[in-house]
């Protein structure tokens, strides 16, 4: 009922349309079978008379109105299941989108730990199938309201007609509900153990299909192929005994009212042969019996989809239900133009129980290059993350252009940065497209940015230079065509800082140089992470990073007589390091 409900508060017009269509369904079918009756008593045998060639006691008039009666009501019906099929799917699919976006928002807003905890299988599974099975339990809601307005009509008709007929619908309408409560209590575990499985089947695809080059390099394909079908083994046996119960239910709840037809039929014939009741009455009770099999197993359909649909949302609730990342968007959303200088002051920062930096300092002036040095797992893509907003420290500041990150509003922050990563994330897109990231442009603005980053030239062979496609994830380009490009969509945005992490490790020496030259002469301020002596060279400062703190700083010379230091960039210069 809670989902219910949040259905109704989010969507109420489409609910309560589709609500009044299927009451409006359900007063037809009874009206429906009062009309037969009273077109069979009136119209019909007397017009076939005592004996068959006798039709002359009805006039066309008559007839008009016999046809005219029964047309409207059946209008009338066909009228309500179509506002109740179309507005009811309105409502489902306008909720589902709803919770859509919340889920979406809500992944956006989760902080980068929450998307390193969970698998991309997974969040894709809560975005896709389990919304839609959430959603389900909605399809044949207003119909399962209006089933109550319909059986108590039926039973009230039914009874008008014959004590005996309502006796019959007494009886078996409660057999037919108690049988489908019945099959869903059973249902529910299964069900909810199916849309599990469906989780793990969509992870497994999704690691296969993401981690296909380690998948075809390691020779895994095979042991992919064995996971997947453990996975869908898995489900399988969990459907099949969803199936079983069906296939016990099912079959009787489809029986039922055919058997209570028949014993309608049986005592009626003798209530028709006693004078008790008419051949319309008759045939009107027999008329509405046979269709109320069709709202209870819509009323079955309800009960069966609400297991797996609150199981479902209980899964995407445990996303939505998480505490909103506390957010410090302060009140300053403009900063100065040109470059601005970036400073760290006493930040700690951990993962779990690991600390990675502690009441680390370091201050990069407006318009300098800093190379970021440290051994792997020092922290140095932790700082560039902490730069880039993507996480807050757990204490010291952090500002930009004088302006503290807690004061800045982080749309004005996102402006004024540009951050490029070692694996280079490209869309399938157009290579402009990545570029501008759909921002309108000038092409000589994307290709000032290109120029600077050494892609101009590549970009032009491609089969269709700026408007080629890069495939997934740029699969199309080279390690470092994809660098270069996303070197590009960081310069193309003007920024006043640039965030490098080894973001030139793909790169051949020669280039890298000229792209650290074009670079400097956009007179950005640019801290970038380095692992090569050849970028490290060309910095303005080293920042030597170590135990969680910045503990020398100066050229590349001047850092020699540190012996840390002196040991990290020979062990480079022997074999370069790529992360």
């Amino acid at each position: 009922m809670r989902l219910i409900g949040r259905s109704f508060r989010l969507h109420p017009v489409p609910h309560a349309v589709a609500t009044t269509g299927a009451i409006i369904f359900a007063v037809s079918v009874v009206a429906l079978s009062r009309a037969l009756g009273w077109v069979t008593d009136t119209l019909i045998i007397p017009a076939l008379g005592d004996d068959a060639g006798s039709t002359g006691a009805v006039t066309n008039s008559q007839l008009a109105v016999g046809f005219f009666v029964i047309f409207g009501i059946a209008l009338l019906r066909g009228l309500g299941a179509i506002v109740r099929r179309y507005f009811l799917a309105m409502a489902e699919y306008r909720t589902q989108g709803s919770w859509r976006s919340q889920l979406y928002e809500q992944y956006l807003e989760q902080p980068l730990s929450f998307h390193r905890n969970n698998s991309t299988g997974k969040l894709l599974s809560h975005a896709d199938n389990d919304l839609v099975v959430a959603g389900t339990v909605l399809k044949p809601l207003a119909f399962a309201i209006a089933t109550v307005v319909l059986a108590v009509l039926a039973i009230i008709n039914l009874s008008l007609l014959h004590p005996t007929f309502g006796l019959v619908a007494v009886v078996l309408l409660p057999i037919l509900f108690v049988v489908n409560q019945a099959y869903s209590s059973r249902v529910a575990g299964p069900a909810a153990q199916v849309q599990q499985a469906v989780a793990e089947v969509t992870g497994v695809a999704h690691e296969s299909f993401d981690g296909v080059m380690m998948v075809k390099t390691l020779g895994r394909t095979n042991a992919e192929i064995a996971r997947m079908e453990s996975a869908a083994s898995d489900l399988r046996s969990k459907r099949l005994l969803v199936g079983r119960l069906r296939a016990v239910f099912e079959p009787l709840l489809e029986a039922l009212p055919e058997v209570g037809i028949i014993v309608l039929l049986l005592v009626g014939a003798g209530l028709v042969e006693s004078g008790s009741v008419t051949t319309g009455e008759l045939i009107g009770a027999l008329s509405l019996f046979s269709v109320l099999s069709l709202p209870i197993r819509i009323v079955g359909f309800f009960l069966q989809s609400m297991p797996p649909s609150v199981v479902a949302l209980e899964r995407i609730d445990e996303v939505l239900d998480l505490p909103a990342p506390q957010r410090t968007d302060g009140h300053i959303d403009t900063l100065t133009n040109g470059p601005l200088a970036l400073d760290f002051d006493s930040v700690s920062f951990s993962h779990g129980d690991h600390q990675v930096l502690d009441g680390l300092s370091l201050s990069v002036a407006a318009g300098e290059n800093v190379a970021l040095v440290g051994a792997t797992g020092s922290g140095k893509t932790t700082i560039i993350e902490l730069a880039a907003g993507l996480v807050p420290p757990l204490q010291g500041s952090i500002s930009l252009g004088d302006v503290d990150y807690r004061d800045l509003q982080a749309k004005a922050r996102a402006e004024r940065l540009g951050v490029v990563f070692q694996e280079s994330f490209l869309f399938a897109e157009s290579i402009e497209h990545n570029i501008t990231m759909g921002d309108a442009a000038d092409r000589a603005d994307v290709e000032a940015a290109a120029r600077t980053c050494r892609a101009h030239d590549f970009i032009l062979e491609t089969p269709h230079g700026y408007g080629t496609i890069v495939g997934e994830r740029g699969v199309t380009l080279s390690g470092g065509q994809r660098q270069r490009v996303a070197l590009a969509r960081a310069v193309f945005r003007q920024p006043a800082l640039l965030l490098a992490d080894d973001a030139t490790s793909a790169l051949d020496p020669s280039v890298e140089a000229e792209i650290l030259e074009g670079l400097d002469a956009t007179a950005m301020t640019v801290l970038m992470v380095a692992h090569r002596l050849s970028t490290i060279a060309l910095a303005d400062r080293v920042a030597y990073l170590a135990n969680g703190r910045i503990v020398a700083t100066g050229t590349h010379d001047e850092l020699l007589v540190h012996e840390g230091y002196r040991v990290l960039v020979q062990a480079y210069e022997e074999k370069p390091a790529h992360g």
